[in-house]
């Protein structure tokens, strides 16, 4: 008998010792969150409950990135599940239902961009309702200012690819760019055709670029857009192997050809899609209708981001 005893009290002692030193669970003390009582008042709750049984309805798995055939590189999209306990405090001062005060959070998927091998990228996640401004910059230095005061006004924030050699002639407006909060990347050095050049060369026009800008705005650039959209598969592994990914576009203004701006917001908007990318130039038509097109744009239901907003897996 007293050896039983003796036993007894060492397994509670050596109970006692391991919860003492385990930080995530202690029965002994109620969670910060939630007490004994909330957690009981919740389960007896037939709106707590209620929440807990339509939870499924409304959740969303996440989907992984993955490379289509046509657009290549594709990012993947959060999955969005219903936290009851969070959803319950919204609705509990009403006591009913209401699926607009339900709160969510987001479960990242399991395939990411990064993971995927080297290629292009034209577009953002088929079903995120957003699009990206590529505004891409080797000459119409004077409609820069005009097109800053816009996306200013609107609070939008673009992708400008920067040609190296115009940087270095007009790095006042680089850092100015970079100031007003744009994400700036990389158009090689003098616009040459990419799917001309050899390996060596190719590299070269990127990393040149990549010293200016970083000189001039302390961030190295990440994305790459190749003048004209010329490119191949040695220009994007090139790319990659300088932790660069290779951007092009779904949408083309063509505003090179100096459109008039309905010519120009037509050809957006009857093109525009979930994860659309933009394709722009500093030239008059845009200066005159982009004031127009991102209030266009925005009665359509969309947001308007960056690149890396648009290809990250957030909803």
């Amino acid at each position: 008998m007293y050896r039983y005893r003796s036993v007894v009290h060492i397994c509670v002692f050596v109970f006692i010792v391991l919860i003492a030193f385990n930080d995530t669970y202690n029965p002994f003390v109620m969670n910060e969150a939630e007490t004994f009582s909330d957690t009981v008042i919740k389960m007896d709750d037939s709106l707590y409950q209620e929440i807990k049984s339509k939870r499924s309805k409304f959740s969303k798995p996440a989907e992984n990135a993955y490379i289509d055939k046509v657009w290549k590189k594709t990012p993947g999209l959060n999955g969005v599940r219903v936290n009851v306990n969070k959803s319950y405090e919204q609705m509990k001062e009403s006591g009913k239902f209401e699926k607009t005060l339900l709160v969510y959070e987001q479960i990242p998927p399991k395939v990411t961009l990064d993971e995927l091998p080297a290629a292009p990228i034209y577009r953002g996640n088929p079903k995120k309702k957003m699009v990206s401004f590529l505004i891409n910059v080797s000459w119409g230095t004077e409609y820069i200012p005009e097109i800053l005061t816009v996306l200013k006004k609107h609070n939008v924030n673009a992708t400008f690819f920067i040609e190296g050699k115009w940087a270095q002639e007009n790095s006042d407006y680089v850092k100015m760019i970079d100031e007003q909060g744009h994400v700036i990347g990389n158009h090689a050095y003098n616009h040459p055709d990419m799917a001309n050049l050899s390996k060596s060369a190719t590299a070269e026009q990127l990393k040149r670029t990549n010293e200016i800008l970083t000189a001039i705005t302390g961030k190295r650039p990440k994305w790459f857009a190749p003048p004209s959209g010329s490119f191949n598969d040695q220009v994007v592994k090139t790319a990659d192997m300088l932790n660069m990914e290779t951007i092009l576009w779904t949408v083309d203004t063509i505003d090179w050809k100096n459109p008039t701006v309905s010519v120009m917001m037509n050809r957006v908007m009857n093109d525009i899609h979930p994860g659309a990318t933009i394709l722009m130039h500093p030239t008059p038509a845009i200066a005159k209708g982009l004031d127009n097109l991102i209030k266009n744009i925005k009665d359509r239901g969309y947001r308007i981001g960056t690149i890396p907003t648009l290809l990250s897996a957030k909803r």
